[in-house]
């Protein structure tokens, strides 16, 4: 019993020196990742600088990533073309990157009635931007009906901020 004691005392010991010694190597260099001392909050990295026209901050803050619709209506106003041809821009410059349309509605209704209202929406968002120009196999559709609101009230300026269509883009994701 002490031998078997004292080899499982020596493989713990051993494998508690392997940890601490790749947990030392793994703080050998603190500027691996650049300037230890800078922050940026701009949104660098991943979603880029919003004055980066090709980063996705640019894409959510200056074209716009949602377009907005009338009570029970999922037809697209002048408004929303626009924004929706400056997405279709955006997209046809960044070819890198697709996009998944989110139709929502706001809480007025049954699950079922804004389950597909909201893929109408997104539908007719879609339907869009691929007259654009953007190639469909780049575009993904879904609903969510009420069930994601991003105003939570129940009064009509609520409804409408939650009556739209979002454009959620991705890199590397084309199939």
């Amino acid at each position: 019993m002490n031998i078997m004691n004292g080899a499982k005392m020596t493989y713990l010991s051993k494998t508690l020196i392997l940890c601490a010694g790749l947990a030392l190597a793994a703080c050998t260099n603190p500027d691996r990742f650049g300037d230890a001392n800078t922050v940026d909050l701009n949104g660098g990295g991943y979603g880029g600088s919003a004055q980066d026209p090709r980063s996705p901050a640019y894409f959510q803050q200056t074209v716009g990533d949602r377009v907005l619709f009338a009570v029970d209506q999922s037809t697209l106003g002048n408004e929303a073309q626009a924004t929706l041809a400056g997405q279709a821009q955006w997209l046809m410059a960044n070819p890198e990157y697709t996009a998944i349309i989110e139709g929502h509605a706001d809480e007025q209704g049954t699950r079922e009635y804004n389950l597909a209202l909201g893929a109408r929406r997104a539908n007719a968002a879609h339907e869009y931007l691929v007259s654009q120009g953007v190639a469909a196999n780049r575009l993904k559709v879904v609903s969510y009906g009420k069930e994601r609101p991003i105003e939570i009230c129940s009064n009509e300026a609520c409804y409408a901020q939650n009556r739209r269509a979002v454009t959620v883009i991705a890199a590397g994701l084309s199939s």
